[in-house]
């Protein structure tokens, strides 16, 4: 199929590993030219080389945090009139309620829910001015079900879903929509980096522990991130704009059970 955004300009945040990257190739092979951020010069550069090899779409890397006011006034500097965006930034760490600081839920709602709000107040507007617009929030399953240890996230995510809610339904009469992805267990460096921690606690392999997080799984195996970036870049195409103000779960079929 195709989407149709051939020659359209996408910004990607935190797109040099992970489930950005997924997006970010996933869109350049549709001839999407690409602004992909992040906070670390060799790796996001590195991204943008491969993907620009791979696919011969223009890729500019901006290097900077995109949770910070700088790093978001770079990359809208670098591209101010978006045709497609893809809110992304890593999640808050895990931790108990007892323990978390107002200073810890601060930075929680600045990464998670300020900094993708900041970003579609300054493109949607012009979104909407030039007749088509696609904004993609990637957020987590926990907005369906809230995850143990991880309310940080569970908060400013869940946040972030009722903040957009009414604007994405009055820009889609402007032929611009605004969408949520709620991915669940993908094979991303996070997930493998939870996975070590909870063997070590359990005093099992690595591989143990993976083999029974996949058996809880009713998929039987953890997300990809080529299927992940499928699935977004079909939101971002012209066939998906009578879609809008959705959470899309991506979890395997956990939901409505839990891991």
């Amino acid at each position: 199929m195709d989407l149709g955004i051939k020659g359209r300009t996408a910004i990607v945040c935190a797109a040099s590993k992970g489930l950005g990257k997924g997006v970010a190739t996933a869109l350049a092979q549709e001839g999407v030219n690409l602004f992909i951020t992040a906070r670390t010069k060799a790796d996001i550069e590195a991204a943008a080389d491969e993907i620009r090899k791979a696919t011969g779409v223009k890729v500019t890397p901006v290097v900077g945090d995109i949770t910070t006011e700088e790093g978001r006034q770079q990359v809208l500097a670098a591209c101010p009139n978006p045709d497609i965006l893809i809110n992304n930034a890593g999640g808050p760490p895990p931790g108990d309620f007892k323990d978390f600081d107002l200073d810890d839920w601060r930075k929680a709602v600045e990464w998670n829910m300020i900094t993708p709000i900041a970003l579609i107040k300054a493109t949607v507007y012009g979104m909407m001015d030039r007749g088509f617009g696609r904004i993609v929030n990637i957020t987590s399953q926990s907005v369906k079900a809230p995850i143990a240890s991880l309310e940080l996230s569970n908060g400013a995510r869940t946040g972030l879903t009722g903040a957009i809610a009414i604007i994405a339904r009055k820009a889609v009469r402007n032929n611009v929509t605004i969408n949520n992805i709620l991915p669940g267990p993908f094979d991303t460096d996070r997930l493998r980096g939870t996975s070590k921690k909870m063997a070590e606690a359990r005093g099992v392999s690595f591989e143990q522990m993976s083999e029974e997080r996949k058996k809880a799984i009713p998929a039987g195996r953890f997300g990809n991130t080529v299927e992940f970036g499928a699935a977004t870049a079909f939101l971002c195409s012209e066939h998906a704009g009578f879609i809008t103000g959705q959470n899309l779960l991506l979890d395997g079929g956990i939901y409505p059970g839990s891991m």
